[in-house]
This record gives C-alpha cells, sequence and structure tokens, in this order.
C-alpha cells in the first residue's frame, strides 16, 4: 500500500495555502509530518484525508485516483489531538461506529471491537461512557477506533499534544507497534523535532505550505538540505548567522574568527550563514579546537539535567540573538556576560540562497 500526493495544492479564498507537493508515503514505518504551527500540516492531512478539495494535483491510493472520492470512499481513518468520540455511546459502540456504518457482521465487529480494546488496554471500561474516562483512556478509544476499522490509511494529527507527559511519553512509545504489521499507511503529524526522531520512520519537514525535505529521519536531522530545513528540525532553534570566508578562515562579526576545514574550506570567498545546534553552544571548553563566543545573557531555563542560555552576540561584533543548551546546572545571571565556546566542525555551511554547501 502506498499513498501518493502527485503535485498537489491547495487554495483558500484564492491564496495558496499548501504549495504544489509530490510525496509517497508507504507502510511498514511511521510518516511524520514536522513543522511549527501554520506550516500546512492539518491543511495536508485533511488533502489526504478528503476532507478538504485538491486545487491542483491527484492523489492516488496504491495506485487507483482518489482525489475525487469521498472521505468515506476512501477507507481511512483520522484522530485529532482533541477527544473526539460520541458522548452519548460507550466505549465498545464507539469503537464499533464506522464498522457498524460499513454494515459489518456482528460477529466480525465484535471480535475486532475486542482485539483493539485489549491492545489499548481499554477492555474493562467499554460500557463507559466518554465522561467516565481521563484523557488518556479517550485517546487510547479513538485510537482503537482506527485500529478496529483496518483502513488503508491512518492519520494522526498531533495525537498526543493535549496529553499530560507521562501519558504521551507512555503512547508515543506504543504507537509504532500498534500500527506495525497492519498494511496501512500511518501518516503523523508533529510540532516537536524530538517526537519525530523518536517514532523514526520517514519524516517530511514543513514550512509555509511547502515540504522543504523528506526522507529517512535521522538522516534528515543529520543532514539538513537547507537552511530551512535545519531551522524546522531544531527544537531550541539552531543558532544561524552570517559569516565571511576568505581564504581558509571564516570570520563572524568582527572579533570572531576560525580556520575552516573539509568542505568549507574548498568554498569560494564571501558571505554564507552558518547554522548550528545549541548542543554544540557549550559554556565551559572541554574539548579543543572550540571558538570561544561572549554574549550577554537573556533567558535561562532549566529543565531536569539541563540548562539553556539565550544570549545575544553583538559583544562578539554579531547582530545575532544564540542558544546554548549544555549539561548540568550552570551559574547564568540575566543581564551578565558570560563566555560560550561553539564547535565549528558541528556547523553546517548554507550558500546565500539557503541551499546546502558545507
Amino acid at each position: 500500500m502506498a499513498l501518493e500526493l502527485r503535485s498537489v495544492t491547495k487554495r483558500v479564498g484564492g491564496v495558496l495555502h499548501i504549495k504544489e507537493t509530490s510525496l509517497t508515503l508507504e507502510t511498514g514505518h511511521f510518516n511524520v509530518l514536522l513543522g511549527a504551527t501554520g506550516s500546512g500540516k492539518t491543511s495536508l492531512i485533511k488533502l489526504m484525508a478528503g476532507l478538504d478539495p485538491i486545487a491542483s494535483g491527484a492523489l492516488l491510493m496504491d495506485g487507483q485516483d482518489v482525489t475525487r472520492l469521498s472521505t468515506q470512499k476512501r477507507n481511512i481513518s483520522l484522530v485529532h489531538q482533541f477527544f473526539i468520540n460520541y458522548p452519548h455511546m460507550t466505549v465498545y459502540d464507539n469503537i464499533a461506529s464506522p464498522l457498524k456504518v460499513a454494515g459489518m457482521a456482528k460477529s466480525e465487529l465484535d471480535d475486532r471491537v475486542q482485539d483493539a480494546a485489549k491492545i489499548m488496554q481499554l477492555t474493562p471500561m467499554l460500557h463507559r461512557r466518554p465522561h467516565e474516562l481521563s484523557g488518556g483512556q479517550q485517546q487510547r478509544t479513538a485510537l482503537a477506533r482506527a485500529i478496529a476499522k483496518e483502513s488503508r490509511a491512518v492519520f494522526l494529527d498531533e495525537p498526543l499534544a493535549n496529553l499530560d507527559y507521562k501519558l504521551r511519553e507512555e503512547l508515543r512509545d506504543q504507537l509504532p507497534d500498534l500500527f506495525a504489521g497492519r498494511g496501512a499507511v500511518v501518516v503523523y503529524a508533529t510540532s516537536e523535532p524530538e517526537e519525530a526522531l523518536l517514532l523514526g520512520g520517514k519524516t517530511a519537514l514543513m514550512q509555509n505550505g511547502r515540504v522543504t525535505q523528506f526522507g529517512p529521519t535521522a538522516d534528515i536531522y543529520r543532514n539538513p538540505e537547507n537552511v530551512a530545513a535545519a531551522r524546522v528540525f531544531s527544537d531550541p532553534p539552531i543558532n544561524t548567522a552570517t559569516i565571511t570566508k576568505q581564504g581558509h578562515e571564516a570570520r563572524l562579526g568582527t572579533d570572531v574568527s576560525w580556520t575552516l576545514e573539509g568542505a568549507a574550506a574548498g568554498l569560494a570567498d564571501g558571505n554564507y550563514t552558518i547554522a548550528i545546534r545549541p548542543h554544540h553552544v557549550v559554556p565551559v571548553a572541554k574539548a579543543a579546537g572550540l571558538v570561544k563566543l561572549n554574549g550577554r545573557v537573556q533567558v535561562t531555563e532549566l529543565s531536569g539535567s539541563e540548562s539553556s542560555a539565550h544570549f545575544d552576540l553583538s559583544q562578539s561584533g554579531a547582530a545575532s540573538s544564540w542558544v546554548s543548551l549544555s549539561h548540568g546546572v550552570h551559574p547564568y545571571k540575566v543581564g551578565e556576560l558570560h563566555d560560550f565556546y561553539m564547535d565549528p566542525r558541528a556547523a553546517y555551511v548554507f550558500a546565500p540562497d539557503g541551499s546546502r554547501v558545507a
């Protein structure tokens, strides 16, 4: 089974919301749509599910053109971040609802509901109604309905966003196994880069209604093709700044410079954009070859065993605000100058048009 988008676009009131998009999404792994709120993830899911019309292009399921087919005829399931269940129905009837609509025989229907409830640990709750369930149990009910339906495609639109941290982690770990071997194309939308990495599979990075890169998730994280992809796949935000290359030297602002190595050393002289993830900018120099920066601390955060600091690079002669993320607790003070150390070997270099060059 494969879901193929061929030059698909979406317009709202004459405005292009989804730019021309071509993707082939397959079974056997999660297909993740990763992007910030407003990037187009939900719009693209609605197109694939048949909830919104396609302005141009075509959508194929297993080679069959389903562009004009209704949602019901596409045999898909959609799970939202909100707990969408029928409040007047029991958990059993909520799970069974699409099977009843399809006219399935009672014996087969019961087998599917019981199997899905067992997988989602809902068997003791089958006779309850949604208002008698916790948020996690309500979302499990929605997922059980998708499993029982045995759809050709399952769309999960930020399904864990409204759950507490523990439930979110628990369900996230279970989801790949829940849908493994079911023959469905699974599409999962999220705004969290860490979630995409944990789910694995393949990821389509989205920004402003456009897919900026698509491929195996770990490969995209390690090798963004353009600066837009690097920005989408980083939380906290990836640090960027303009550098000037002359000979084998790179200069950031007026006071920071270092010797370029590898592919970056062979670039033509001129201006480029450097991008480096926050965990490669640290407050203590523990390795050779790090480049010293000096910045005024703007915001600090302590999260578990990690410390982050947002700092203004103007003290180093560069008009940028960067983020440092490091293990341990560090004595940052807002408003004070602090030294930070960047590992240039971990930096990406992009041309003025945003394409990756080193």
